[in-house]
């Protein structure tokens, strides 16, 4: 029987943040079986370690991530979770993750609230969101240009995964934000959005608060989104919101029960650094 670790990412207590699996050992495990896993888990994300070994950085893994339905290029959450694991067993330092994204690089290092693991995203980028399909996205959203923050205009971000970042002006269209979820689901697959939908307000220039659209089985939105803070990062530097380098702070997870926190940083060239905690879930 396969061991499935449970974890609360971006967060010191097991009631709040994005929950993740996290198999160990995941070598000897078929794309059917860690589907299967992770459906029967049923959280945001299952991360699956299928190769480890030690080279001159450190510790070197083989990940992959499964949702309930799908295998996922990138999560973060997940990425975190999984770190501050293998900082638990082993001892914290530097690890890389080989991702089908590419290579992530991760430090894990103690804190106040236990280990912190922070990840290097791959090279960002950032392209247009506007026309028909904006149109689009904003009435399935409840959402119309009009709540749209004038100064900072919708874009696709990728650092990792390809998110969708609509801006709102103030926090009550923030709350107001409303979706379909298979609806959702179909414009997603069919624009391969494969991770999330990012709604953002932004408190002041470094504090954010964001609600990230996951319609995936019984989840229709993310606690704590790390793939997405890492797009943000690079939304936010290529709109010229942040003067690099520069530390943001992202609040996710109040609409679901499931408070979050993450820590982000862009600097002036390269990958966004994520920074957070995770807990262990509690088992019955």
């Amino acid at each position: 029987m396969t061991d499935v670790l449970r974890l609360a990412a971006f967060t010191s207590d097991p009631a709040g943040g994005n929950p993740a699996g996290v198999v160990l050992d995941a070598g000897g495990l078929d794309d059917a079986a860690m589907l299967a896993i992770a459906a029967e888990v049923g959280y945001a994300e299952t991360a699956f370690v299928t190769s480890t070994r030690a080279d001159e950085e450190g510790l070197r893994c083989g990940i992959r991530y499964f949702s309930p339905v799908a295998e996922v290029p990138f999560c973060g959450h997940a990425t975190v979770a999984t770190a501050v694991v293998l900082a638990e067993r082993d001892g914290p330092g530097r690890l890389a993750f080989d991702t089908p994204v590419g290579e992530v690089a991760i430090t894990t290092a103690p804190g106040p609230d236990g280990i912190e693991a922070s990840f290097t995203s791959v090279e960002p980028a950032v392209e247009s969101l506007d026309g028909p399909l904006l149109a689009q996205l904003l009435g399935m959203l409840a959402l119309t240009e009009a709540d749209l923050d004038p100064e900072l205009p919708p874009r696709i971000a990728f650092a990792g995964n390809r998110h969708p970042v609509v801006v709102v002006s103030d926090v009550a269209a923030l709350d107001r934000v409303a979706f379909d979820p298979a609806a959702m689901r179909a414009l997603m697959d069919a624009q391969r959005w494969e991770a999330t939908v990012a709604v953002v307000h932004r408190r002041n220039a470094a504090e954010f608060e964001v609600r990230n659209v996951f319609p995936v089985g019984a989840i229709v939105e993310d606690p704590a989104t790390g793939a997405a803070a890492a797009a943000l990062g690079a939304y936010l530097r290529d709109a010229g919101a942040v003067a690099p380098p520069a530390d943001v702070v992202i609040h996710q997870g109040r609409h679901v029960g499931r408070p979050s926190l993450l820590r982000v940083h862009v600097p002036e060239f390269g990958g966004i650094t994520v920074s957070g905690t995770a807990v262990a879930i509690p088992t019955p």
